[in-house]
């Protein structure tokens, strides 16, 4: 019997004691009231992010979800990351990183960007104010791809003093670039190395030819196996007005 009683006795205090404890978790005093935002932001602040976050959080100190709360601060357009913390009783601490955009993804007017690590993300429209940012297109999904393959190329176009301003990776897998000049170069299929290699022999030689014409690059094809087409601005053949393709072997 007493061993019996011993246990109705614990049964009933931790009953007791679990009534407390949810009573004192739905005080006021532990809900929500202080978000401080740890972060240096760029393309938000402090004040705006947190009316659009508050409406969106549930419960207090005890009660709310972190991963739900994280997720509704990385809902915010440019917010890439957010850690959040409670702090007791009654506040969160969070700290947040945003995307920085290298190139748009897609059509410019469509706001979708690519950020440093190749990931998609989108903005509203109207928010984006780098203009001078390169437009990168691809297969759904290739974003890391295609920014892979623009960082290799890059510098190679600067030999011939051309800005790369477009890269896109046809659904057929193949790949073709557009200059700041309006030129384009049609580099075949592979990977962004294979393309990067195929690159390198082309701009080694094509500002030899350029500079015997005195023109500039129109177009090139260096889907050719031992060498490329080539097209100048302002080279015509016999009169006719129209442009000659030079290849190149």
């Amino acid at each position: 019997m007493n061993g019996m009683t011993l246990v109705l006795v614990l049964v009933l205090s931790m009953m007791v004691l679990t009534a407390v404890l949810g009573w004192l978790m739905r005080q006021p005093v532990f809900n929500l009231q202080v978000i401080r935002i740890e972060t240096e932001l760029g393309h938000n602040n402090a004040v705006t992010l947190r009316a659009n976050v508050a409406p969106k959080l549930v419960g207090n100190f005890f009660t709310m979800d972190l991963a739900r709360t994280r997720s509704a601060f990385e809902s915010v357009p440019w917010v890439r990351q957010a850690l959040v913390k409670r702090e007791f009783p009654n506040a969160l601490r969070v700290s947040m990183q945003e995307h920085e955009a290298v190139a748009f993804w897609g059509a410019p007017d469509e706001s979708r960007l690519i950020n440093t690590f190749g990931e998609v993300f989108e903005v509203n429209q109207g928010d984006v104010e780098a203009n001078e940012l390169p437009v990168l297109k691809g297969p759904q999904g290739q974003a890391a791809l295609v920014l892979k393959a623009y960082r290799l190329l890059v510098p190679l176009f600067e030999l011939l003093d051309g800005s790369l301003t477009q890269l896109e990776l046809t659904g057929k897998g193949s790949w073709r670039a557009r200059l700041e000049s309006g030129a384009t170069v049609e580099m075949g299929q592979g990977t962004p190395e294979e393309i990067k290699t195929r690159t390198e022999r082309f701009v080694a030689t094509v500002a030899q030819t350029s500079s015997k014409f005195g023109r500039n690059l129109e177009s090139a094809d260096l889907r050719y196996p031992n060498g490329y087409a080539l097209r100048l601005r302002g080279v015509t053949t016999g009169g006719s007005g129209g442009k000659q393709d030079r290849k190149q072997g």
